[in-house]
């Protein structure tokens, strides 16, 4: 049966395997303090331009986005993201069990609106009983949104310069990072990027590897003892190696962004097709997720062949879809969806 269903369902891209396997009975320091996670780090600080950078390595995407979000906000603080933002919806309430609130504002196919985010924090401090309230205290985005949408390089610059203006640092999800950079409707470079925030992570478990997530303060500015609170959010990889050897070999020869590419190329192709059959698009994604319309009865009868994911509804009779592709996915599995549809 063929897949469409996420960009994590495959292992780990050869080249990690291959070098997993090569150093298999290796001995080194644990918990990240090898030289493969330090070479890793390097070649991250290397390409995103940030030679002052902390770089840290966490096993999963949830963890890390709890775990960065509780070590940068006092008590008494929340987060603000968009209604659909991933640490709201999709994460069990991981940053509430940390004890902070997710404060939420509307979403546009995903993305914040920095006019909305301002006039929020506007209206905040002008309620005299705000004492009272959970305080904004940073802002959360992801890059690429659930919903596959990047911002431009002008959105992000308007959001970080409201989030700058509140003193509140901005913290960009880059669960899908390689796939938004490498979209062609991208005008962000990738060492503009730690520019316009202030912590920010590069996806490993759904761009090529087993799994790993690589947490950058680009200022050097990780909160005091942020070692320590991975440790106690059980963030902490004994065998850290198993994470810094992934990155060292994504960060190899461009390895991260070419696989990256290949999965938006696919997604394009993806795209081509169901518009040449005549189907809907719900949300216009520049990346490896893409979303149709279709009629219920077509969605339960492609289920028997393809696996996808059915979105939310439409209308009465209609749903949307979800199908992704991922830095695997082979060109004939493409073609055999053409044939399929």
């Amino acid at each position: 049966m063929l897949s469409f269903e996420s960009d994590y369902t495959e292992g780990a891209h050869e080249s990690i395997i291959r070098r997993l396997a090569q150093t298999n009975l290796e001995q080194t320091p644990g918990y990240g303090l090898d030289p493969y996670s330090e070479s890793a780090k390097d070649k991250i600080r290397q390409t995103f331009g940030i030679p002052e950078a902390d770089v840290f390595f966490l096993v999963g995407g949830t963890q890390t986005n709890s775990t960065v979000i509780a070590s940068m906000l006092r008590d008494y603080e929340g987060v603000i993201a968009v209604r659909t933002g991933h640490i709201g919806v999709h994460e069990s309430g991981a940053v509430e069990y940390t004890g902070h609130k997710v404060l939420t504002l509307p979403d546009h196919d995903g993305k914040m609106d920095a006019g909305e985010l301002e006039d929020y924090l506007k209206a905040f401090y002008a309620d005299g009983t705000y004492e009272h309230m959970v305080i904004p205290g940073m802002v959360y985005i992801s890059f690429p949104t659930e919903y596959g949408t990047i911002y431009s390089k002008a959105e992000l610059e308007a959001i970080h310069s409201v989030c700058q203006s509140y003193s509140m640092p901005l913290f960009v999800d880059g669960a899908r990072l390689g796939y938004g950079l490498m979209s062609e409707a991208n005008d962000i470079d990738v060492k503009e990027l730690p520019k316009l925030c202030d912590v920010f992570y590069v996806g490993g478990t759904k761009v090529g590897a087993l799994f790993g997530e690589a947490v950058v303060f680009p200022k050097g500015n990780a909160p005091a003892h942020f070692f320590t609170t991975i440790k106690q959010h059980g963030a902490l990889m004994a065998k850290g190696r198993m994470l810094g050897l992934q990155f060292d070999t994504l960060f190899t020869d461009g390895l991260y962004f070419k696989i990256a590419r290949h999965a938006d190329e696919m997604a394009s192709r993806l795209k081509g097709i169901f518009l040449e059959k005549g189907y809907e698009i719900f949300i216009d994604s520049p990346t490896n997720q893409q979303f149709f319309v279709m009629t219920r009865g077509r969605a339960a009868e492609l289920h028997t062949k393809v696996r996808f994911e059915d979105w939310c509804p439409v209308d009465e009779d209609r749903i949307a879809v979800r199908f992704v592709t991922s830095w695997a996915t082979p060109e004939e599995n493409v073609q055999a969806l053409r044939d399929i549809l």
